[in-house]
């Protein structure tokens, strides 16, 4: 029976609602539907509503017995509290060890840049290279240039088939 019923009452909001678009003129009217009186009355009802919220002077006044009804039921209801936030611990310990990384970072770029800004006038020691060992290492990859394999490097090229 509850089914039934929950049924019957989506079929008349689904209802009310076509009135409702007839009302505003989104939908073409059936008077056939409206020919009962509920039918009436619900679509009085509708142009009544439409017609008040075009004209204030058609409103009803509340009286002042209905504003003190509500603002004592606005009293008695039941504050809404939220619970207070809990303080997180260590977001000292947080903000020090932001801090801390931020210095090691600044220290450690200056370690870095630090022999290239000091400008001293001492020239870096000169590495020469020999001869020999140079054509040692040319012979050597030579010699093995067809055992070591495919390169994991890709080489690139615009023609198209290569």
């Amino acid at each position: 029976m509850t089914a039934q019923l929950r049924q019957t009452d989506q079929q008349a909001q689904d209802w009310e609602a076509r009135v409702s678009l007839w009302v505003d003129g989104e939908e073409e009217v059936r008077p056939d539907e409206l020919d009962t009186p509920y039918g009436r009355q619900v679509w009085d009802t509708y142009h009544l509503i439409g017609d008040v919220l075009r004209n204030e002077e058609l409103a009803i006044k509340p009286s002042d017995l209905f504003y003190a009804r509500l603002s004592r039921a606005i009293d008695n209801e039941p504050p809404i509290v939220a619970p207070r936030p809990v303080k997180k611990q260590g977001a000292f310990l947080r903000i020090g060890l932001s801090g801390l990384a931020m210095a090691a970072a600044v220290a450690s770029v200056a370690w870095i840049a630090l022999p290239y800004l000091s400008g001293s006038d001492v020239p870096a020691a000169a590495v020469l290279a020999s001869a020999e060992d140079n054509t040692s290492m040319v012979q050597y990859f030579e010699a093995h240039r067809d055992i070591a394999g495919v390169s994991g490097v890709r080489h690139a090229s615009f023609e198209v088939g290569r």
